[in-house]
Parts: structure tokens; sequence; C-alpha cells
């Protein structure tokens, strides 16, 4: 049985989805069966598939604490990713994304916190350079990626796992420029462009299936430099394999800009 990725098809000229408010959404999605393999063991690397699997303990004891994840684990994370990218510096948002699967009751209880259920790509190229300009404070650069840094914070198995395509397997032409809004619970509203992605049979999914607390996936959603992987497609999904009690899925997404300066 293949798992469905939720493409987005061509029926909307300009789409546009929000954080909270998904009956505001305007999108056509078109979901279709595709293979999710196993990506443990194949060494996966971020500069190649775009994608990759660290091995991470954090100090951090409750999640749900958004000064130990400002304090604590923004700091493990920046040179987490500096290892990783070999980046000269690395500044991390310090805020956390703490997602919870519809099984939970818990989705939509916190600011963003449903799982990502179609095939997107955080930000388009120049909503990313601005925010990458903003983030350097005026500081010039040769070379930006901005990366998340995803964990699960339930215990294996993940009945919403985060599939991941295989930066190769992705053609330009398969990318949808869109309006991702961030409604915010005080009324506030701001946004910028997103990339959705339509199906091409060509496309390399894969996923980390079991993940426990010792270790996080780190994956690009920009990259300014152009002979390596520049950003990835993603999506939760719903894992076939997963047996019916499997705890509903929880996690924690981190977002962090890579530098290299001039």
């Amino acid at each position: 049985m293949l798992p469905l990725i939720a493409y987005s098809g061509r029926g909307v000229a300009r789409p546009r989805y929000y954080a909270n408010a998904h009956d505001r959404d305007v999108l056509d999605i078109a979901p279709v069966p595709m293979a999710v393999t196993n990506a443990r063991g194949m060494g996966a690397r971020l500069d190649r598939e775009g994608f990759t699997l660290v091995q991470h303990s954090s100090a951090v004891t409750d999640w749900r604490s958004p000064e130990q994840v400002a304090q604590i684990y923004a700091a493990e994370l920046a040179e987490l990713v500096k290892a990783a990218t070999g980046a000269d510096e690395v500044r991390v948002s310090p805020h956390g994304i703490l997602r919870f699967s519809e099984k939970s009751g818990l989705a939509g209880s916190g600011n963003n916190s449903h799982p990502a259920r179609f095939a997107h790509i955080d930000v388009a190229d120049t909503s990313a350079r601005a925010m990458a300009e903003r983030t350097a404070a005026g500081r010039s650069f040769t070379r930006f990626a901005a990366v998340n840094i995803w964990r699960a914070l339930s215990p294996a198995p993940q009945d919403v796992p985060l599939a991941l395509c295989d930066a190769r397997s992705v053609e330009e032409g398969d990318l949808i420029t869109a309006d991702a809004i961030f409604d915010e619970p005080d009324g506030r509203e701001w946004g910028f462009e997103g990339l959705l992605v339509a199906h091409n049979p060509a496309h390399r999914w894969y996923y980390y299936p079991d993940m426990h607390a010792g270790e996080a996936i780190i994956f690009k959603t920009k990259d300014s430099a152009p002979d390596v992987a520049r950003h990835i497609p993603h999506v939760a999904f719903n894992d076939p394999l997963a047996p019916e009690d499997a705890p509903p899925r929880n996690s924690i997404e981190m977002r962090a800009t890579a530098f290299w300066w001039g």
C-alpha cells in the first residue's frame, strides 16, 4: 500500500494558506499515492539529497517551556547546524513550533500546531534572501542556507511522520508560488512567498521511521549556493505501517540560517 502525498494541483492561480485558519486556505489539493522509502542507512547528505539525520541529545527537560527552548535548545542547534553545514555562523530563531497529529486532539491547540498536510517548501527565493539579509543585520555574506530542524517528541512509532523529497528529483517546473500567511492569535497577520509542489512521478520520497529522542532531521528550505541541493519539498503523511495504537505524533520544529561571511 502506497501512502498518499498531498500535492498541489494547478486549479488556483495564486494559492494561499494560513498557519492556523485552514478554513481560509485557497488551495487545490491533489493527493497521489507515492512510494516513501525508509531513509535509515542511506547516508543522506544536506548538500546532496537536501536532508540528513543527526544524532543529538538535548538538555531540554520541558519542550513546552518557551524559555528552555529559547535559552537551551536554540544554542544547541546553532552548534549542531554549524557542524552539519560547515558554515561560519548559524543563527537560530528562538521560537519552537510544536505540532501534533490529529489523533492527539491537540492539533490546532497552539499557534501553527497543525501538521503540514500538503507538500511544500517553506519559502521562495526572493523571500528567503530578504529574511537572510534581515537576520544578517547589515553584515555581508557570500552564501546563506535556511534550514529546519525537526525532532519527534512522542515515542516511536510516529503515526504521522515527515516525508522528505530528494532535491535531485525535483524540477523547477514542479514548484508553484503561493502566499504563506501567519495569522497570529492576537489578530495580526503577516506573510511571505512560499512554494507548493505539483506532482511529478520522478519524485523520490523518504522518511525516517521510529524516530527517538536522541536524533533529529536537518533539512534545507533554501540555499543560495547554485551547485548543491537548494531546497526540498516535505509533508506530513499517514504511515500505513503504523499500528492503530501508535502514539499520536508530537514534534518540534526550529528554523535557522547558516551564513558564510564575505
